[in-house]
């Protein structure tokens, strides 16, 4: 597969994630879910990791760009959550799905080349994604909506620095040491901090199986990421998932009932040419 599809592949699987999650933070604590959900995974990807990984190839500059990944996943995912729980999907959705740019500049950093006319593609989904954002008419929000669009920036960053640096730390050692790692890095931020919380299990009993299956579809779009580090172009793979914010809007309207305008379709229309672009 080309790194763009695996990207895609994230993009649905974070979208039904992020659908749950939109359903799950309303009733309850966010710290004690994303632990849950961080446990799923890890419970799910460490086994894997022990028997098949390339762990004879782990370096002590892939070791700590894994546990940098797992920090930046940490932050991301308060970030995805914090935003969620305020809302609507259509405004914070788009702004974490705008990462893209950042994912470009990062991989210019590190030396692989980027053309004008990916930028310009990458400018077109974020531009795409604007136009959501800017023609939401859903007003339903369960805090400010500038507290909510600062947690979504925080998670767009988070996002960026995790798949720069975790597909760096890949292309070293392989995916599964450096998913491991991460996921353990992430563990150790988020779960006592969950801990800590003043109900750590508020809701969590009852909204269980959403949560295992949230766990099992972040481990999922995460690891379809990584995997992409050794392919052509691997930035394109966080491009491509960024289209789970468009993906997260579309399953709001026809699952929750949050309105689309009709401009808003003409910006998923305009994300999703960008992205196919890219593809070509």
């Amino acid at each position: 597969m080309s790194a763009l599809s695996l990207g895609l592949c994230a993009a649905l699987a974070w979208a039904i994630h992020d659908l749950c999650l939109r359903y799950v933070s309303q009733r309850a604590g966010i710290l004690p879910a994303l632990a849950v959900v961080l446990l799923t995974g890890a419970l799910l990807v460490l086994p894997v990791a022990a028997w098949v990984g390339a762990w004879q190839d782990m370096s002590g500059t892939a070791l700590v760009a894994s546990l940098f990944t797992g920090l930046a996943f940490a932050f991301a995912s308060v970030g995805l959550y914090k935003a969620f729980q305020i809302g609507p999907v259509g405004l914070v959705a788009p702004v974490i799905g705008a990462y893209p740019v950042l994912s470009l500049a990062l991989a210019g950093i590190e030396g692989d080349p980027v053309k004008a006319t990916d930028w310009a593609a990458a400018v077109v989904v974020i531009a795409g994604i604007t136009v959501v954002a800017v023609l939401g008419r859903d007003s339903r929000s369960g805090g400010s909506r500038a507290v909510a669009l600062a947690w979504a920036v925080l998670g767009a960053t988070g996002f960026a620095l995790t798949f720069a640096v975790g597909q760096y730390a890949t292309r070293i050692t392989g995916e599964l040491p450096v998913l491991a790692i991460a996921r353990l890095a992430a563990i150790a931020v988020i779960v006592p901090l969950a801990l800590r919380t003043i109900d750590p299990m508020r809701g969590i009993i009852r909204h269980m199986p959403l949560l295992l299956l949230m766990g099992a579809l972040d481990a999922l779009a995460l690891g379809a990421v990584m995997i992409a580090a050794p392919l052509d172009h691997p930035e394109f793979a966080a491009v491509g998932a960024s289209a789970f914010g468009i993906l997260t809007i579309l399953l709001a309207r026809m699952v929750l009932g949050e309105r689309m305008a009709p401009g808003q379709w003409g910006g998923v229309v305009l994300a999703f040419a960008a992205i196919g672009y890219l593809g070509l």
